[in-house]
């Protein structure tokens, strides 16, 4: 389907008033509330509104929100990683504009402003609930990066790639030697400019609890909450037992620092130990590695549920826009599955880049629609900012409005030494494979070359990236690489 969204200013502005407000009733309002819904590393084809979607997944919640609006089956984000792609989401831009070594922690300069201090200008209560993810300076709420210090009134969740699922508690935080010796952390969640304990509780439940909780607020202005799920990052194995019942697999112990054995150089009972150890093919095999994962997804997706049906009883959801995305690609190192798209996360293949979307908005966006043109996750700052009627000042803005798209547009990508750019139905890249050692999962597609040379491909005739046309057409190839080269020297920092 070739048409795309058409919007009129009438319909991006205007929204009729509900006159029935009750007591406990969250109030109307003429611009719309908005819910952006981030997740964690899902695969391309573990997305259910997508036709060609694998039929192992369980994830009913996510195809009644993609059945409800339009899904993106071209989106495309700034990075193949957390840290970078969520600042690409956060601010419109590609983050190597000002993250010279194109890094996993790009931060957020001072002078880079975000979506929310764009809507929070136009009126909007701001909240963020669940990862904030920047790559630099963790675990602090006196840094930039911080949500309340970029735009956000509220926040309630974790600074850091990753949080344990299930020790969320002051307690266990006391009795692990490394609470933050690794990429992931546990113990209590960020609370605006304090802590909160859960001694009891799964992560991705207790957002969503938040998040209800927030919802069912009496708000005096419209809202903009983002709900940035780590669900499926690791541990993809924490999982409440229903779930694991559901796909056969074993309940695998939860962290205990007074029960663990050393684990190579890490002390005994690190945090680090016991997050390294199931956070890769070995522990865990490859076949029930993709259990874990289905079962990850169908928690996640009954919470995403309970996100839709708080809307439906407060009378919300048809003055809700919502949008979804992943973060990134599918991991190789997860069970999660990209197919037909080579690679996954950690690299610049199109299963690193290529991701999950969609945008609901009854009666504004069309329902039920499979927009085929590429986008980009950039697209999204300058969108939501049109529907709440933020003036976007920004000149550096590398996102344009979903409603207002346009043809052959250029894409760029740098992520560390690799690079990549789009154009039309063509893309060119010298990506390579090089940033993970572990075994992949069986879902993984490997390259047809893993090697820093230059590949073109057809991305349209050849999503899965299985055909290098480069000798074919040089002159493309020298028109790509010179299109990608005067891109950075216009928009990348001395």
């Amino acid at each position: 389907m070739r048409h795309f969204l058409l919007f009129s200013v009438s319909i991006t502005l205007l929204l009729s008033c509900n006159s029935k407000k009750e007591d406990n009733q969250t109030s109307s309002f003429d611009k719309p509330n908005i819910l952006l819904i981030v997740v964690d590393d899902q695969g391309y084809a573990d997305f259910s509104p997508f036709e060609a979607h694998d039929k192992s997944i369980s994830t009913p919640n996510i195809t009644r929100l993609g059945k409800s609006g339009t899904v993106y089956t071209q989106a495309y984000v700034t990075a193949p990683v957390c840290s970078p792609s969520r600042a690409g989401i956060l601010t419109g831009k590609n983050q190597f504009r000002w993250d010279k070594p194109a890094s996993w922690g790009p931060g957020l300069p001072d002078s880079v402003k975000t979506i929310a201090e764009y809507l929070k200008e136009a009126g909007y209560h701001t909240a963020r609930i669940g990862k904030n993810d920047l790559g630099r300076k963790f675990h602090r709420n006196d840094v930039r990066e911080y949500p309340l210090n970029h735009g956000y009134d509220e926040f309630l969740g974790f600074s850091a790639h990753a949080h344990d699922y299930w020790a969320n508690s002051q307690s266990i935080k006391d009795r692990t030697p490394d609470p933050y010796g690794t990429s992931a952390l546990l113990g209590p969640l960020m609370h605006n400019m304090g802590e909160k304990s859960y001694d009891e509780g799964y992560l991705t439940d207790i957002f969503t609890d938040e998040s209800i909780d927030y919802i069912k607020r009496k708000h005096e202005k419209p809202f903009f909450l983002t709900v940035s799920y780590n669900a499926v990052h690791h541990l993809i194995h924490e999982v409440p037992k229903k779930y694991l019942d559901k796909y056969n697999v074993k309940e695998i112990a939860n962290y205990d620092p007074d029960s663990l054995v050393a684990f190579g150089k890490h002390k005994a009972g690190s945090y680090s130990a016991y997050y390294d150890k199931y956070s890769r093919v070995g522990a865990i095999n490859t076949e029930d590695l993709r259990k874990y994962y289905l079962a990850n997804l169908n928690c996640l997706d009954d919470n995403i549920g309970r996100l839709l049906d708080a809307l439906k009883e407060r009378d919300l959801e048809k003055n809700t826009l919502i949008v979804f995305i992943s973060d990134n690609g599918g991991s190789p190192l997860t069970g999660a599955n990209n197919s037909p798209l080579t690679g996954g996360k950690y690299s610049l293949w199109e299963g690193g880049i290529r991701v999950p979307m969609a945008v609901s908005w009854p009666n504004k966006v069309e329902k039920g629609k499979v927009e085929t043109r590429y986008v980009s996750a950039t697209d999204i700052l300058p969108t939501l900012a049109k529907a709440a009627g933020a003036n976007v000042t920004d000149t550096e803005i590398d996102g344009i409005s979903l409603f207002e798209p346009k043809e052959e547009r250029l894409l760029v990508w740098k992520w560390q030494k690799t690079w990549a750019v789009r154009k039309g139905k063509w893309k060119l890249t010298n990506t390579k494979e090089n940033h993970w050692k572990s075994e992949p999962s069986a879902q993984y597609i490997a390259p047809i070359r893993d090697d820093l040379t230059l590949k073109l491909f057809d991305i349209e005739a050849d999503p899965g990236e299985r055909h290098d046309l480069s000798t074919e057409h040089p002159e493309i190839v020298k028109a790509l690489e010179t299109a990608y080269q005067k891109w950075c020297q216009a928009n990348i920092k001395a």
